[in-house]
């Protein structure tokens, strides 16, 4: 697998492999915990592609490029990648910087299947070159807001920071809550520290704290904050986007990080191709693998598949979006038109609300699924 060099002119590639570009943030300020499972997920896809003779023969090989979460370095990787002759790109873990990524394809006629960004807007028109894995924002979230209101929520403060992905997912909530007898409280974590933000719990009477902000900070420092306040006993931490998911999480946090609900996308069973991909990347990875490592080999594995049935000209590739029936690690992947989602979408992905077990830290509940 080849790493991501600062000049095209330092490649080493294959000249009979069939190249795929590959997104991942791999540095800060990107979640490079997230783009580590990401893209040990698509290398091991590759693997197996490769193991079992490659597409007709000629093996894929990935182009690796570091976004760190950035979205113009993503938009500069992929005019780059397209310049390399990549059949297609594949991942991104960071939803302004697939949107940025997105963009740049379809303007590009360069095929794009997103792994693990949620948010709805992924393109501003609908696009027949782009196709998406992840579930979008809209129905994992309004599945964590249902988890809120059967656990007895009403109350609800949003600690949020400035950004497309959390303004859209605060929209999400507000808009799914209120006409149920909910109340959103949105604070501002770029004007308060997170003392501030105990204080304007307790003034608000509210039973839910939800983090809509970046990781590690400010997210730890207001876990933390919460936690140590004797006022704020009874109060609902939760993190909807996933910070929890990751071995960082309780590294930083300890039994602090514990029971704090959040969204992933795994089945309650994975297929039996899933459990070898886990036995794997367990071994790659030196750890459990989260979802998004399970979504960087689903990835790869369709992108192989249409490789397969329709070559690698770009054009036939897109076309083979709505075509596509693939056994992943979490179920069959099939994309379809979804309302109000421009970009074709693997429609039933899983999602689950889970949170680590205060008993057992590296144990995850499932508190409500789809």
């Amino acid at each position: 697998m080849l790493t991501p060099p600062s000049s095209s002119a330092a490649e080493r590639t294959d000249e009979s492999a069939i190249h795929i570009g590959a997104l991942v943030p791999l540095t800060r300020p990107g979640w490079v915990e997230a783009g580590r499972h990401l893209l040990a997920g698509m290398e091991l896809a590759v693997r197996d592609v490769n193991d079992a003779g490659g597409i007709a023969g000629r093996p894929i090989e990935l182009v690796v490029r570091d976004t760190a979460a950035d979205p113009q370095a993503a938009k500069a990787a992929v005019d780059e990648l397209a310049g390399l002759g990549v059949a297609a790109l594949a991942g991104e873990y960071h939803s302004v910087v697939a949107r940025a990524a997105a963009a740049r394809a379809d303007a590009l006629g360069l095929p794009f299947l997103c792994a693990s960004a949620v948010l709805d807007a992924l393109t501003e028109r609908p696009t027949e070159w782009v196709a998406r894995l992840a579930p979008p924002q809209s129905r994992g979230w309004q599945l964590y807001a249902d988890f809120l209101l059967g656990a007895g929520h009403r109350r609800i403060l949003l600690a949020a920071q400035a950004s497309v992905y959390w303004a859209a997912g605060a929209r999400i909530l507000r808009n799914y809550l209120a006409p149920r007898g909910g109340t959103v409280i949105e604070l501002d974590m770029g004007a308060l520290d997170p003392a501030a933000a105990c204080d304007q719990l307790v003034e608000h009477r509210a039973t839910a704290l939800l983090l809509l902000v970046g990781f590690p900070e400010p997210a730890v420092s207001i876990v933390k904050s919460v936690r140590h306040d004797p006022r704020l006993a009874g109060i609902l931490i939760g993190a909807p986007a996933g910070q929890p998911e990751f071995a960082e999480w309780t590294a930083l946090l300890g039994n602090d990080g514990a029971a704090i609900p959040f969204l992933r996308y795994l089945p309650e069973r994975l297929s039996p191709l899933g459990e070898r991909v886990e036995t794997a990347l367990c071994e790659r990875l030196a750890q459990a693998p989260s979802f998004v490592a399970f979504e960087g080999y689903d990835t790869i594995a369709v992108l192989a598949d249409v490789l397969r049935l329709h070559g690698a000209d770009r054009a036939r590739m897109a076309e083979a979006w709505p075509h596509v029936a693939v056994e992943g690690t979490r179920g069959l992947i099939q994309f379809s038109r979804t309302p109000d989602i421009s970009v074709w979408q693997w429609a039933w992905a899983p999602i689950q609300v889970v949170d680590r077990d205060p008993a057992q830290p590296d144990r995850f509940r499932i508190l409500h699924a789809s």
